[in-house]
């Protein structure tokens, strides 16, 4: 333990495909990068994008169930493709950016979207909606090397074997590639960030008992219920 106050934590780990484990640094959230999702949410599909963040615990990976979180009575679900990042670059440009991605998953970012709605009324930050205990379930990582890099492909979920979000990779505002060299500018970006790329409409509620299964063709899935 040496002279450390009490013993470090363990790194938060997502497994991936064939072998190996992606020890989690950061994770960065892009907001409103689909069209629909933007109208059904009541905002803006000309705005640039913005990024938030989860705390890297938030991480729920190997399809562990998860607790309903407290202060919230509308817990909902938001499926997205998640960027694992394997190489260091700030200011990326568009044409390189790919070159820094190692990998792809399939994630949910779970919301609190009481207290979202509650902030943003308040013009208050949404750390409290977005980052708390348990809210990024993660699916097995595949290698960019493995599936090259997805433009396009259904993302859907699931809730209880019913389809609540139904979309294309390529309805997305702003690509991967995009996204990367826009987030790139704001911090310099490092092996182990993973980047959730944001939700396609038909958000809505969960509550306990629920089983959520999300996918993305060619891609892979993640799966987790609701305690």
């Amino acid at each position: 333990m040496g002279d450390f106050l009490f013993a470090p934590y363990n790194p938060v780990t997502v497994p991936i495909a064939r072998g190996g484990l992606f020890a989690v640094r950061r994770v960065y959230c892009v907001g409103r990068n689909y069209a629909e999702h933007i109208i059904e949410m009541g905002n803006d599909t000309r705005d640039p994008p913005f990024f938030f963040a989860k705390p890297a615990d938030a991480v729920v990976a190997g399809g562990a169930a998860i607790p309903y979180p407290p202060r919230t009575d509308d817990l909902q679900h938001e499926i997205e493709l998640v960027v694992a990042i394997g190489a260091e670059g700030a200011d990326i440009e568009v044409a390189d950016a790919l070159n820094h991605v190692y990998g792809y998953a399939v994630g949910l970012d779970m919301t609190r979207r009481d207290l979202q709605a509650q902030a943003k009324k308040a013009g208050r930050p949404w750390e409290m909606a977005k980052g708390f205990d348990f809210s990024a379930p993660i699916g097995t990582i595949e290698p960019a090397a493995s599936i090259g890099h997805p433009g396009s492909g259904a993302i859907t979920l699931k809730v209880n074997g019913e389809v609540r979000q139904s979309c294309d990779l390529a309805d997305q505002i702003w690509s991967v590639a995009e996204a990367i060299a826009h987030l790139s500018g704001f911090v310099t970006l490092q092996p182990g960030d993973l980047i959730m790329t944001g939700t396609p409409a038909g958000v809505g509620p969960v509550v306990r008992g629920d089983v959520l299964e999300g996918a993305i063709a060619g891609v892979g899935s993640v799966r987790t219920s609701i305690l």
